[in-house]
């Protein structure tokens, strides 16, 4: 039975990193981008890292900042993988050193093809709702059935929640989901069951598919 991975954003506090990680996430990640309510400072993010163990990865999020912005961050915190969601390049993603994913604002049935071409040096696309310029965590579904037939491995996300990800999963067969606002009481604060319901929620799903 393929697994899909999960990865659970907008980290804030130690808690719910613990929480992501004891119920099984494959990856936590950390918002730097200055516009986001879940934006965390890299000091803060530091000690939060500090919490995840090993073969978690840690994730960082940013979206059209300096590149000197993105470097000083990453002398702060032990980051794994990057996530760009605004309008950087590959030229731009590549030169940190680290392997990234893009984010895509999922607007038509070219979203992906033209996102997978302009990045194709990415690990991995990450299929979003946000409208153009947006920051993500919105809560809104788009249109699964724009996210089939991409070569490169898909990270699906936008408004996925316990109720939903299974019949997202069923539908897509993306490599992971990635949710924020499905597991959360307010922006930046996690809600630990509705972690473990998601998480049983995408073992449901797999067992579905396969």
């Amino acid at each position: 039975m393929k697994r899909t991975r999960v990865k659970i954003c907008g980290l804030t506090r130690r808690e719910d990193v613990n929480a992501a990680v004891e119920c099984g996430a494959d990856a936590l990640g950390f918002v730097f981008a200055p516009r986001s309510p879940r934006r965390v400072q890299p000091s803060d993010a530091r000690g939060l890292a500090a919490a995840v163990p090993a073969l978690v990865t840690r994730v960082g999020l940013f979206m059209d900042q300096p590149a000197d912005e993105v470097a000083r961050v990453l002398e702060e915190v032990p980051l794994g993988l990057l996530q760009f969601h605004g309008s950087e390049d590959a030229a731009y993603c590549k030169q940190f050193g680290l392997p990234y994913i893009k984010a895509v604002s999922m607007q038509n049935a070219a979203s992906v093809a033209e996102a997978a071409e302009a990045h194709a040096s990415a690990t991995g696309l990450v299929l979003d709702s946000h409208q153009p310029g947006g920051i993500g965590g919105t809560g809104e579904v788009f249109d699964w059935s724009l996210a089939t037939g991409c070569a490169m491995p898909v990270l699906l996300a936008g408004g996925l929640n316990a109720s939903n990800v299974a019949a997202a999963i069923a539908a897509v067969r993306p490599w992971a989901v990635d949710v924020s606002s499905g597991v959360e009481d307010a922006p930046g604060i996690k809600n630990a069951e509705k972690i473990r319901n998601f998480m049983l929620e995408v073992n449901r799903g797999d067992r579905i598919g396969s």
